[in-house]
């Protein structure tokens, strides 16, 4: 018989606080430009709906989107980007919120759902909101909701959550 582990209603309370407290992916960048550089690139410009992949020293960004890894994988959907799948020995993406907060992440692989807003971070993965941070296997954010979900197979997540007063009580002792 296949047991449930322990900390799983602890996980689901987690996070249910953290969705109400995400802040949502800068809007605005969705409307910008994407820019992309890589050492090389093997891209068909004949179809809209062709791919498009960039290897060595890929960076790409939009508004304040900005990507790194060793090899990106773009989709495309009537002449627009819709799927991008970026590798490396770690692939990063930082991005402002709406809010103005900082948003980091970085994995073995990211998986960057446009239509669906999605982003799925798999292999070491790590995720870093304003100083909350999440480290897993896999992670899925959702970034038109701010939800995060996280776990792999075999593997534990870890979450840190910074109190959010900004003014830390005295210490105590010492005297």
């Amino acid at each position: 018989m296949k047991r449930k582990p322990a900390n799983l209603p602890a996980l689901c309370l987690v996070a249910l606080l953290l969705a109400p407290a995400a802040a949502l992916a800068r809007s605005s960048d969705r409307n910008q430009p994407m820019d992309a550089g890589a050492n090389s690139s093997n891209c068909s410009i004949s179809n809209d709906s062709g791919p498009c992949v960039l290897i060595g020293d890929v960076k790409i960004t939009q508004g304040t989107l900005i990507i790194n890894a060793a090899k990106a994988d773009i989709k495309r959907a009537g002449g627009e980007p819709s799927f991008v799948t970026l590798t490396g020995s770690q692939a990063t993406l930082k991005q402002e919120l709406d809010d103005g907060s900082p948003f980091n992440g970085r994995a073995n692989k990211i998986e960057y759902d446009m239509p669906k807003d999605t982003i799925v971070l798999t292999g070491n993965a790590y995720v870093d909101k304003n100083g909350d941070t999440i480290k897993s296997e896999r992670i899925v954010y959702n970034s038109k909701t701010g939800q995060i979900e996280s776990g792999g197979t075999g593997g534990r997540v870890n979450i840190r959550m910074l109190p959010k007063s900004k003014t830390a009580a005295p210490a105590k002792g010492g005297g």
